[in-house]
């Protein structure tokens, strides 16, 4: 993975997890909580998996375990 795929990787989970919120938010005007939550949860879970792996990646970077590619050709 180089430097630009872990960019968009992070912009697509921080996209999941608010696209999930805004869902719960519009979700809730029209149905009951409980089924917000449940159409919600699916987009929060990858999204946040998705940040949790970006982390932990990031870090074995910074450790130089696993290193992330420069972006330069």
């Amino acid at each position: 993975m180089d430097q630009s795929g872990f960019v968009k990787l992070s912009l697509i989970g921080f996209a999941l997890v608010i696209v999930s919120f805004v869902i719960r938010g519009l979700s809730r005007i029209v149905l009951e909580v409980a089924v917000a939550d449940l159409i919600q949860a699916p987009l929060a879970i990858v999204g946040f998996g998705l940040l949790v792996y970006l982390f932990v990646r990031a870090t074995l970077d910074f450790v130089g375990l696993w290193t992330i590619e420069n972006g330069d050709a």
